[in-house]
């Protein structure tokens, strides 16, 4: 088994190639943060990662007034797949939406992307920021393999070139308008395969929507309780359930 990360030592991703004594460079913006708000100094070490190179062991070296080296030393833990899960969702403001991004990675998501639906709120999506989100996430919860984020598609669209882009993939979607309260009776009968998961806008899916994604063998429609959530809350809910049920826990 491989090992866990170690959480008592400040993780920080570098978009750079690593091996063992290679020297890099962190940019001003992680230069600033390690020596003058985590106050480290030369001789300490951090762990590094870029999504394809595995966990290294480095330290800080060459210290600047604004800029500093990292050695590296040792591989600590090498690299693990992107996890095999599809996150798509309504856009939200702002701050709901940092909130959902980096859930949506802690909760095991390995692609997310936005999709434009007919009650979205928000149409226009800042991906540098949601970019930002998804590599804090990775960094604080021992991620290795950072989640790709994909820009906007609309539902139809998305739709009709589903089998072409994603073969073989089932997309669940959550549907406030299904009979049924409990979403383990439609889970259970799925057997295993790669996942993707829909959560709609917070004025949920017009009817002829819902109707449309009803339409195709691919999709699977599931509740969430009797309780009306909030489209950041649903998502975290659909992926802890999904996640628990037909996923990887």
């Amino acid at each position: 088994m491989m090992p866990r990360s170690d959480f008592r030592m400040q993780r920080l991703y570098i978009d750079a190639d690593l091996d063992r004594d290679g020297r890099i460079e962190p940019s001003r913006e992680q230069a600033n943060y390690l020596l003058n708000v985590l106050r480290l100094e030369a001789g300490d070490a951090i762990l590094v990662f870029n999504g394809r190179d595995g966990e290294w062991r480095a330290e800080i070296a060459e210290v600047g007034r604004k800029t500093c080296t990292l050695v590296l030393t040792d591989r600590i833990r090498d690299q693990t797949p992107a996890a095999d899960l599809v996150y798509l969702f309504a856009p939200l403001k702002m701050a709901r939406l940092d909130y959902m991004v980096q859930k949506a990675v802690e909760m095991g998501a390995g692609t997310i992307r936005p999709v434009i639906t007919r009650h979205t709120q928000v149409t226009r999506v800042n991906l540098e920021r949601m970019q930002a989100n998804v590599i804090e996430a990775s960094e604080q919860c021992g991620i290795l393999a950072v989640p790709a984020v994909k820009p906007p598609i609309d539902l139809v669209r998305l739709l009709e070139t589903w089998e072409a882009i994603e073969p073989g993939r089932r997309l669940i979607f959550c549907d406030e308008g299904e009979e049924s309260d409990n979403p383990l009776e439609a889970l259970t009968k799925l057997g295993r395969g790669p996942l993707a998961v829909l959560i709609g806008p917070e004025g949920g899916f017009a009817e002829d929507e819902r109707a449309l994604l009803r339409g195709y063998a691919f999709v699977t429609p599931i509740p969430l309780g009797p309780r009306v959530l909030r489209a950041d809350t649903a998502a975290v809910a659909a992926l802890a359930v999904i996640q628990a049920t037909i996923g990887d826990w």
